[in-house]
């Protein structure tokens, strides 16, 4: 991804959280978007495996997966995030809801001030995947 820093911290931090959510959706989309072109045979499956991973439920487990992992600062805006009520929960339970929600914030987060660190954690949630080029991609 990016590797420039754009805001400091406290900067970062004066964001609403809901805006951090709503920009680390994006980042998060593009992120597997990314690595899914480099393993995908056809517009289907990319839109298959990437949206897969997109869903409520699948952030909530994301989330899981590196909590033990964040910063004190990290595990702040976790905290608030999952805290903020509920937007709008519809196919999913609120529990899984407001987790994906503060995995997203967390990802706004780092994508505004540490693209570094948001490239570690995006590197703990696919240990050991080395994209491989789909057949017949050029390298």
């Amino acid at each position: 991804m990016r590797t420039e820093r754009r805001l400091s911290e406290s900067e970062a931090r004066l964001i609403p959280l809901r805006m951090l959510a709503h920009l680390g959706d994006a980042v998060f989309h593009l992120h597997e978007r990314e690595r899914e072109i480099l393993t995908s045979v056809s517009a289907r499956q990319l839109h298959d495996k990437a949206t897969s991973r997109v869903k409520a439920v699948k952030q909530a487990e994301l989330l899981d997966l590196i909590e033990n992992k964040l910063t004190e600062t990290e595990a702040d805006i976790v905290r608030r995030a999952r805290n903020l009520k509920p937007a709008g929960y519809r196919k999913v339970g609120q529990s899984a809801y407001r987790k994906a929600t503060a995995f997203e914030a967390l990802v706004g987060f780092l994508y505004l001030c540490d693209p570094v660190r948001l490239d570690e954690i995006f590197a703990c949630l696919n240990p050991g995947t080395q994209a491989e080029p789909a057949a017949g991609a050029n390298p």
